[in-house]
């Protein structure tokens, strides 16, 4: 009986077919890596390949960029409505940090691009606080107003202090 090692194993059909590469995205990844490890790189579809990898490396880029903007939307909400301040802000601020790190340690090829992932991510994070705080857009700062030390490391307590 076959079964799912089986398909791995056999010989892809043809890894050239661009259109089998848009229709099955599993069955012609397992047929390059198949490819690959028998050393038959004339056979891979390397276009595709690349393709591939390229977006590999892109969803590791948009992971830091998604922890970023959660961090800097809670940290400007903490910041503009300090009356709505709440221990979820504070949780959220601290899980998305540990992300960024884990992010950064497993790829550290992304430090080089941390100040673009910051710019990126306090974009959307400045136009999600004026949506969800009900702030006009204009008071929350073109540019974004947290170093990368306040973004990492700034203490955020909850309860507040009196």
């Amino acid at each position: 009986m076959d079964g799912p090692d089986t398909a791995r194993k056999s010989a892809p059909a043809d890894a050239r077919d661009g259109a089998r590469y848009d229709r099955d995205l599993y069955s012609w990844a397992v047929e390059q890596a198949a490819l690959l490890r028998a050393g038959r790189l004339a056979e891979v579809d390397a276009l595709s390949l690349a393709e591939e990898i390229d977006d590999v490396g892109s969803k590791q880029y948009d992971k830091l960029q998604s922890a970023l903007r959660l961090i800097l939307l809670h940290l400007l909400q903490w910041d503009h409505q300090p009356e709505r301040r709440s221990r979820s802000w504070q949780l959220s601020i601290a899980v998305q940090r540990r992300h960024v790190l884990r992010v950064l340690r497993k790829n550290p090829g992304l430090k080089t691009v941390v100040d673009e992932a910051v710019t990126e991510a306090y974009e959307i994070a400045r136009l999600e606080a004026a949506a969800q705080t009900l702030l006009e857009e204009d008071i929350f700062p073109v540019e974004c107003p947290y170093s990368w030390n306040e973004i990492m490391d700034r203490a955020i307590h909850w309860p507040p202090a009196d």
